[in-house]
């Protein structure tokens, strides 16, 4: 039984989520790493229907990162690479309400 009210809303509006997303979603709610799960899988849960395609392509570069070094870059602990500093990223840490210093 799957939980509608905390589901992700669907953007084609026939209440699934297409395949690419369902597999997106999986992945980042399910890295191995807790916090990850909760961060990157948090964000991608609520943002996922809302996300175009080439935000979808940036998340999927996402998804392969070490669960260290990208928790590491949100919480601050390592300065964000430049070649990370993207748009999908700064909406991910403004999501979770995180500022890079």
């Amino acid at each position: 039984m799957t939980d509608s009210a905390n589901a992700p809303a669907d953007p084609s509006g026939d209440g699934e989520l297409d395949t690419r997303r369902k597999r997106i979603l999986f992945r980042t709610l399910h890295r191995g790493m807790k916090e990850m799960d909760m961060l990157l899988g948090g964000f991608t849960k609520a943002e996922i229907a809302r996300l175009s395609e080439a935000e979808l392509d940036e998340l999927e570069e996402i998804i392969p990162i070490n669960d260290q070094d990208l928790y590491a870059w949100i919480t601050g602990r390592k300065p964000l690479p430049e070649e990370w500093n993207r748009p999908l990223f700064r909406k991910m840490l403004a999501f979770h309400d995180i500022t890079l210093g």
